[in-house]
């Protein structure tokens, strides 16, 4: 398998001090994106090395967050992480772009928390990421909430020039989930240099939008901005 480095975290996983582990390897191109170190791939690492770093930190932590590059491209590495995870009592998260529903399926079982980045309205998609997965964005966030034991978080990074507040509203119109969280866009470390002259969203512009969604979406709705952190709204 192939990974893009670990780190320990308080803020991956909400209440939990957590061991994130970066997965390499997408099949997106998210302008937007900002580990696009590990699109193509990472350092190659065995499973048996990934188990040796979880029990040497499992005395310190709750819980093992699986964040990418787009974990399910290494399904069969991904799965055996959260079975080892679960087998020492951990919580376990999984990001995902969510364009691989029938993986998702089939690992789905062992994730207490699973985020999934909503990039755009389902017909946009192929516009603002090169790629026609809204419908399989789609398949994936009702399997997740077909599973009872699974906490769903959607969430999508709000980049102006790219999206507008007429985007989030149908997002919000046609996503169901526990928690639905506005980010901020940074525009430090993208892979597309263009949206390196766009300013941040300001807190108050997103704190707007969110309550202008919050009766649309009927469920709790965050922003994360880099001035405040995360704020219910």
């Amino acid at each position: 398998m192939e990974i893009g480095g670990t780190v320990v975290s308080s803020l991956e996983y909400s209440g939990k001090m957590s061991l994130v582990i970066f997965m390499a390897k997408c099949p997106l191109r998210c302008p937007y994106c900002h580990n696009s170190e590990i699109l193509e791939g990472g350092e190659p690492t065995t499973l048996e090395e990934i188990f040796k770093i979880i029990d040497d930190s499992v005395d310190y932590i709750d819980a093992v967050v699986i964040s990418g590059g787009e974990p399910l491209v290494q399904i069969d590495e991904l799965l055996e992480i959260l079975k080892y995870s679960k087998s020492l009592g951990l919580k376990t998260k999984v990001d995902t772009s969510a364009c691989y529903p029938k993986r998702l399926k089939k690992v789905l079982n062992y994730i207490d928390y699973l985020a999934i980045d909503v990039k755009a309205p389902f017909n946009r998609y192929k516009e603002l990421t090169m790629f026609n997965i809204g419908n399989k964005v789609k398949n994936s966030i009702q399997i997740a909430n077909d599973n009872k034991e699974t906490f769903l978080e959607c969430r999508t990074t709000y980049v102006p020039g790219l999206l507008d507040h007429e985007d989030i509203k149908q997002i919000a119109n046609e996503i169901s989930c526990d928690l639905y969280t506005l980010q901020q866009f940074r525009n430090k470390n993208v892979l597309d240099e263009s949206l390196e002259d766009v300013k941040s969203p300001n807190p108050i512009e997103l704190k707007i939008l969110a309550n202008e969604i919050q009766p649309i979406i009927n469920t709790k709705v965050k922003i994360k901005t880099a001035e405040f952190g995360e704020e219910c709204i």
